[in-house]
């Protein structure tokens, strides 16, 4: 298990949100979840270029958040479903918002991406 050398420090609301969401394809996996893909299949199929080890590894981590829950059903194949958490549907909003602002403002930041 992955042991931290240095210890966070959290100072602020930013840095908190920063450690929490902090990944490329966290905000996408959170936005699948609230669209009602729940299963890993599905995500990887939905989002093109993810890895099912990055979807796995990323809703881990929003798990150990408490963003998402996980529901492991007894059956032959087996199969797993995530689901958002109260906390993890708080999010939403705010996911659309940046969306929304990315869109509004897709061609300004297009030119300045490098």
């Amino acid at each position: 298990m992955y042991e931290r050398k240095i210890p966070l420090t959290l100072g602020c609301g930013f840095e908190l949100v920063r450690q929490v969401v902090n990944g490329k394809w966290k905000f996408m996996l959170l936005y699948c979840l609230h669209e009602g893909i729940t299963r890993p299949s599905a995500m990887e199929r939905a989002l093109p270029g993810i890895s099912r080890r990055v979807i796995n590894i990323q809703l881990n981590q929003l798990i150990g958040h408490g963003l998402v829950s996980k529901q492991d059903y007894e059956e032959k194949p087996p199969r797993v479903e995530y689901f958002l958490t109260d906390l993890g549907k708080s999010l939403i909003p705010f996911i659309i918002d940046l969306g929304t602002w990315g869109e509004e403002h897709k061609g300004t930041l297009q030119l300045n991406i490098v």
